[in-house]
């Protein structure tokens, strides 16, 4: 237990140093746009580029992978009714990726790592889970909150964002999905690695420097943007999502995700020891604040993937006690 409150403690820290200094006004009223906007486009690119580009991708070929991720499928598949329990219909598109996405994606980087670390005994554990993600789920759901809504904005406000699609031709939209791994900057920085990786080259020695200190501002910073995002205007009310809503996706994340590797890997695939523990264990990570970025930066339900983040963090550690306990983990 010691050692996952060790992992949790700099969320819980940053997500409430962000959450003051939104209640002060220390950084401004634009505060929470403008630091989304540097991570999707500046921090996490960087982030994903120097992970990527030093991962072997031949991790990809271990047994306990497709255990998480037929655990990934499912419960995103259990998270597609999140997206039609709202009060406000109809629902988007893109609103229901957000759903899907606080149902089924992990926090493999500021959380994956140390508790693969703490509680499996090797951090590389979880390399294969963000490769994983950042290669195959991310450009996914991306690619449809790129096709469903406007590209992400300088705007302030993009809750009041339209959600209709950017053009109705078909010719337009099929340029402009095959141009997305240009214009989107976390598909790119993730493509590139994968190449670097692949290709076994590295950058020079400046440029790898450079790479690393905008790449460690990422996690932080989006923390940061994530406890701003909980402040209330003055004169405004709370924004909440619906609790059924929200209870489903946190739900599916916490249990059924999890319930879900631990059927396939134990049943199908026959792990067992430390592979069956990583399938299971990983895919009860709690909902990635990236989940939230892109959320934000696309306009389609911020405060549930808000709300899921803090929720199922919450919740994950008793979870992850209670795998590591009943699986033989730390």
């Amino acid at each position: 237990m010691e050692a996952l409150v060790s992992a949790f403690a700099p969320i819980w820290v940053l997500t409430a140093a962000g959450w003051l200094a939104g209640r002060t006004g220390l950084l401004g009223a634009d505060a929470e746009a403008v630091l989304g906007r540097f991570v999707f486009h500046v921090s996490m690119p960087a982030a994903l580029f120097t992970v990527v580009a030093r991962t072997d991708l031949a991790s990809f070929a271990d047994r306990w992978v497709l255990a998480f991720a037929a655990g990934t499928l499912i419960a995103s598949l259990l998270g597609l009714p999140v997206g039609r329990r709202l009060r406000r219909l109809p629902r988007t598109p893109a609103e229901r990726t957000v759903a899907v996405m606080a149902a089924g994606y992990v926090n493999s980087g500021n959380l994956g790592i140390p508790v693969a670390a703490q509680v499996l005994g090797d951090a590389s554990y979880a390399a294969p889970v963000l490769l994983f993600q950042v290669l195959l789920v991310t450009p996914l759901m991306l690619t449809v909150l790129d096709a469903t809504t406007p590209a992400p904005s300088s705007s302030p406000s993009p809750a009041d964002r339209p959600t209709s699609r950017p053009t109705s031709r078909p010719a337009a939209r099929l340029r402009r999905l095959a141009l997305l791994p240009l214009r989107n900057p976390v598909i790119l920085g993730a493509g590139l690695g994968a190449l670097f990786s692949a290709a076994g080259w590295r950058l020079p020695g400046p440029l790898a420097h450079s790479a690393d200190l905008l790449g460690a501002a990422a996690v932080p910073t989006a923390l940061v943007t994530l406890g701003l995002s909980l402040r209330t205007p003055p004169g405004a009310a709370a924004q909440r999502p619906d609790r059924g809503e929200l209870g489903l996706a946190v739900l599916v994340k916490t249990v059924g995700q999890p319930l879900a590797a631990l059927a396939v890997g134990a049943l199908l695939l026959h792990l067992r020891g430390p592979q069956l523990r990583a399938a299971v264990l990983l895919s009860a990570l709690p909902t990635a604040q990236n989940v939230y970025v892109y959320a934000r930066l696309y306009g389609a339900a911020p405060v549930l993937a808000r709300s899921a983040v803090l929720a199922s963090t919450v919740l994950s550690m008793l979870t992850l006690s209670v795998i590591a306990w009943s699986l033989g983990g730390g």
